[in-house]
């Protein structure tokens, strides 16, 4: 692994780089400042331009079709959303210096939240519950699927590879038998739903303690409404994730494989950037341990 660097094809991505791009492609903001965005994003680099753009720019190749997904779905999915979601003002194609697509949207305000530190858990459950539902009643006919919305034995494999990664770090036989009993949940047998499938603290803004935006579509898709649950596990506590699961209002078996995917999302996680990206590996933990000190039984 470069030093540095979360992946090993991680491209380099800096402040002359994105401001030659902007005079490139769209050089009526050529002379507007540029600054890096800290981020704890694992798939792309976020520059602030001016003050009410941003700019996205994949780090690794198989980013890219992010890039296209949120260009073509954000415009459909925002106006029936409660909260706000990143607008696309622009999009720059692959160039030699630059090998990826990458995107302009608007700036909105606000801070993630992060577990333990959240003013009014249960108002923010409901805002999550309230933006997960108005999402899920989109029409998804032509919807593409998205990976996250698949069954979750299609990580099965990834999952328990990493629970052997993680001998010494967790209680690994307390993760095989959560893991089990999220597995043996009937599988979702309705027609798919949209799914926002990264609801990750990052990915939420908050100003004044609500839920103003949610950010980063890259997984959008349509497929099993679970894993639009594991922000139950990543960030709320236990009083406010009944407050959620009441509200969201699926069924257990659904509760069940959100579970899970919230549990093999943070395994796979966790060895991966636990040298890289402190604030990954750290919801990763958090997570673990949630999933862990809450068992469940099988629906």
């Amino acid at each position: 692994m470069p030093a540095g660097k979360m992946h090993p094809d991680e491209l380099d991505v800096d402040v002359p780089l994105v401001r030659r791009l902007i005079a490139g492609r769209f050089p009526e903001w050529a002379s507007l400042p540029v600054e890096r965005i800290p981020s704890a994003g694992t798939v792309n680099a976020m520059f602030r331009l001016g003050d009410d753009m941003v700019v996205r720019l994949p780090l690794v190749t198989w980013g890219a079709d992010d890039v296209l997904r949120e260009q073509r779905w954000l415009p459909r999915l925002g106006p029936r959303l409660p909260v706000a979601v990143p607008v696309p003002l622009g999009q720059g194609a692959p160039s030699g210096e630059y090998p990826l697509p990458w995107s302009v949207y608007n700036w909105l305000d606000g801070e993630n939240p992060a577990p333990g530190r959240v003013a009014d858990p249960h108002r923010l459950a409901a805002d999550l519950a309230a933006f997960i539902t108005a999402l899920h009643r989109v029409d998804p006919a032509d919807g593409p699927p998205t990976s996250r919305g698949a069954p979750l034995a299609t990580v099965d494999a990834q999952a328990r590879a990493a629970i052997e990664a993680l001998r010494g770090m967790i209680d690994t036989e307390a993760a095989t038998a959560a893991w089990e009993t999220a597995l043996k949940a009937p599988e979702w047998d309705r027609p798919p739903r949209w799914l926002h499938a990264d609801l990750m603290p990052g990915n939420l803004l908050l100003v004044g303690g609500r839920l103003s935006a949610v950010i980063d579509f890259g997984a959008v898709g349509v497929g099993d409404p679970a894993c639009d649950l594991m922000v139950a596990w990543n960030l709320l506590p236990p009083p406010a994730r009944e407050t959620f699961r009441t509200a969201v209002g699926l069924d257990d078996a659904t509760w069940s494989r959100g579970r899970g995917r919230a549990l093999a999302q943070a395994l796979i996680a966790l060895p991966y950037y636990k040298d890289t990206n402190p604030t990954m590996a750290a919801t990763a933990r958090h997570t673990i341990a949630q999933v862990l000190n809450a068992p469940e039984p099988v629906p």
